[in-house]
């Protein structure tokens, strides 16, 4: 019997490894745990006892070059937010758009490339701010690692609680114009080209 195709992603986790799995390409296993190696189908045939388990690559519009790979600057939404971290969903790699999103943290370490004891993580991102940051490593299998310690990264756009755009006035704050509010944010020093 074969299962109708899968898309996966580096990273999935597919299954607990056991004796009855036979993998195919685009697998491998890390403390019991059967994860994709590869964009693409994950393909399962039920042979008797056997199970047969592989990954198809992709050939349609998603690539290999869409996904974050270390180093890559990426547009991410801010998710949530608490005192240690920042849950982002990735948007786009190098101005690429992605055809999925990807999740991301950022940590509290990783927000300034200074004074990292003294970030206070509220007053460097808001739920729904956009912010461009760098991929530091893929991280677990559920998220990409990121990081805004360069001037160059961090808010690009916020929108304030009236749901107006902000506008940077420092490195550090923004301005709502319509009630001219000011709100902390870790703001990316935008270099025009």
């Amino acid at each position: 019997m074969v299962t109708a195709p899968k898309k996966v992603v580096p990273g999935d986790q597919i299954c607990k490894y056991d004796e009855n799995c036979v993998l195919g390409g685009g697998l491998h296993v890390h403390q019991g745990i059967v994860y994709s190696t590869l964009l693409g189908f994950l393909k399962t045939e039920q042979k008797g006892e056997l199970k047969e388990i592989s990954v198809e690559r992709v050939n349609s519009d998603i690539t290999l070059t869409a996904l974050p790979k270390s180093n890559d600057i990426i547009t991410c939404k801010v998710v949530s937010v608490n005192p240690r971290q920042v849950k982002v969903l990735i948007l786009s790699v190098q101005g690429k758009r992605l055809p999925q999103h990807f999740r991301g943290i950022i940590k509290k370490e990783d927000i300034r490339a200074k004074e990292k004891d003294s970030v206070i993580v509220y007053k460097c991102y808001r739920p729904g701010d956009l912010v461009l940051a760098r991929v530091i490593s893929i991280g677990d299998a559920a998220s990409y690692f990121l990081s805004t310690a360069e001037n160059e990264l961090g808010v690009v756009f916020s929108q304030s609680s009236e749901g107006v755009s902000m506008v940077p006035v420092s490195w550090c704050e923004m301005k709502c114009p319509q009630t001219n509010t000011m709100e902390y944010r870790k703001v990316a020093k935008v270099i025009a080209r």
